[in-house]
């Protein structure tokens, strides 16, 4: 007898990827808005419908098995073409302009995906991106220039309206592994003031009564890294932004940095593409 074909219900689908994606059962069911036990459920349930284990999960994390990994890739496909289809469907003639501002550095690395699967969904809408530092957007967005904005902040951080979409470690970055050997204050590539990443630089190095100085400014992500490469000191990136050819000194011999946050920033009253917009900043990074 033929193996009889299994239909996948995609509410599962969607669950085991926001598990791989949060990394923890508990702010899977938070981003969810589901218990705990129902996610939990709807794991047990995908793996029965497959006749594999997905998930190996840990008091305080999971792990994809290789299997996971592997269905990982087909899973993210079938919810894009899914949400792609529901769009057309559901709203086949919307179009605007969304207006959108955004540090570069999240931009360069994170946004190119997210918002190329919004076009897929919404070819009519045209994106204007903006690419600069926090200040700078945060005060365009305050005199409306900005449908939506993405910023950097400190943790627990109260800008009104304001929603975490994502939460990343911050580590030191070098051309040097041998860095620490150099006398004196410790040289530091940075963005201009105010940088929520100069400031957690400069306030670790004060908390552990290391030397610093400011050695090259530059509000540009690829002059940063220039200097940093030319070896002109030491700078300060999200873990995964951290470009081939450079070190992270994770630990010690400097002081732990903590976590980044961005946050999306987003007018009282939205057009609907920009709430589309929205929505699908939020599903795809929170």
């Amino acid at each position: 007898m033929p193996k009889v074909l299994t239909n996948l219900d995609l509410d599962l689908v969607r669950t085991f990827v926001t598990i791989a994606g949060t990394g923890n059962f508990t702010r899977a069911a938070e981003t969810m808005r589901r218990q705990q036990s129902t996610i939990s459920l709807q794991v047990q349930r995908l793996e029965s419908a497959l006749g594999q284990k997905l998930i190996e999960r840990t008091p305080r994390s999971v792990r994809l098995t290789s299997e996971g990994e592997t269905f990982l890739g087909y899973a993210r496909r079938l919810l894009d073409l899914n949400d792609e289809v529901v769009s057309r469907v559901n709203e086949p003639n919307m179009h605007g302009i969304v207006r959108l501002g955004t540090p570069e550095d999240f931009a360069t690395r994170h946004l190119p995906e997210v918002l190329a699967r919004f076009t897929q969904a919404y070819p009519a809408v045209a994106l204007e991106v903006t690419c600069d530092l926090t200040l700078n957007l945060l005060e365009r967005f305050r005199k409306g220039s900005f449908d939506l904005a993405l910023i950097k902040r400190e943790r627990a951080a109260s800008e009104p309206g304001g929603i975490r979409v994502w939460r990343e470690p911050l580590v030191w970055v070098t051309a040097d592994r041998d860095f620490w050997s150099v006398k004196g204050p410790l040289p530091l590539v940075v963005s201009p003031t105010p940088c929520v990443y100069r400031k957690r630089a400069t306030e670790a190095l004060d908390k552990a009564h290391r030397a610093w100085r400011i050695a090259y400014t530059c509000g540009s992500l690829a002059g940063s890294l220039a200097a940093v490469k030319a070896g002109l000191g030491v700078t300060v990136l999200p873990k995964d932004m951290v470009p081939a050819g450079l070190h992270v000194i994770d630990g010690r011999p400097l002081p732990d940095l903590k976590d980044t946050e961005i946050a999306l920033l987003h007018r009282e009253r939205l057009p609907v593409p920009a709430r589309r917009l929205m929505e699908h900043v939020i599903k795809c990074l929170g």
